[in-house]
């Protein structure tokens, strides 16, 4: 019985052994570059300067810039989570500033809008005062 009982702790200390073997290996391993990140933040960073962002948000762009260059360098250093991070800012940065870029243009539109409706309502005012008095100086030349 005795034997059969240092058989299985000896069967136990190879499992464990063996499992914390795979363990440090898998903590060894190299992640792979965040290649979905730094696409996504290419292609806003793409996006926003199509939109003219750098006229209407240029620090929210520079800034994406800013920090798609720090994921390019974590990853060059091999420090993949990092570089995720930073890509993942850069991103949402690009976001911010199409975003922003869009609301400059539609507050633009909106107060060129607004300048052509106070012209609009000036000139019938005019027409209408001209039409006004016309109308009494017709009425005063009759007996």
């Amino acid at each position: 019985m005795k034997s059969t009982s240092q058989a299985h702790c000896g069967a136990r200390l190879r499992t464990a052994v063996g499992l914390t073997g795979v363990l440090i290996l898998v903590a060894c391993a190299s992640t792979p570059p965040p290649t979905a990140s730094l696409q996504a933040a290419h292609q806003a960073i793409s996006n926003a300067e199509r939109a003219e962002a750098g006229h209407y948000a240029s620090a929210e762009l520079g800034e994406a810039r800013s920090k798609l260059a720090s994921a390019d360098t974590a990853v060059s250093e091999q420090k993949m989570t990092m570089a995720e991070q930073f890509a993942d800012e850069s991103r949402v940065e690009a976001q911010l500033a199409s975003a922003k870029t869009v609301d400059a243009k539609a507050k633009a539109v909106n107060d060129e809008t607004t300048r052509n409706t106070g012209t609009l309502i000036d000139e019938m005012q005019r027409k209408s005062g001209d039409l006004m008095e016309q109308m009494q100086r017709k009425s005063g030349d009759k007996p």
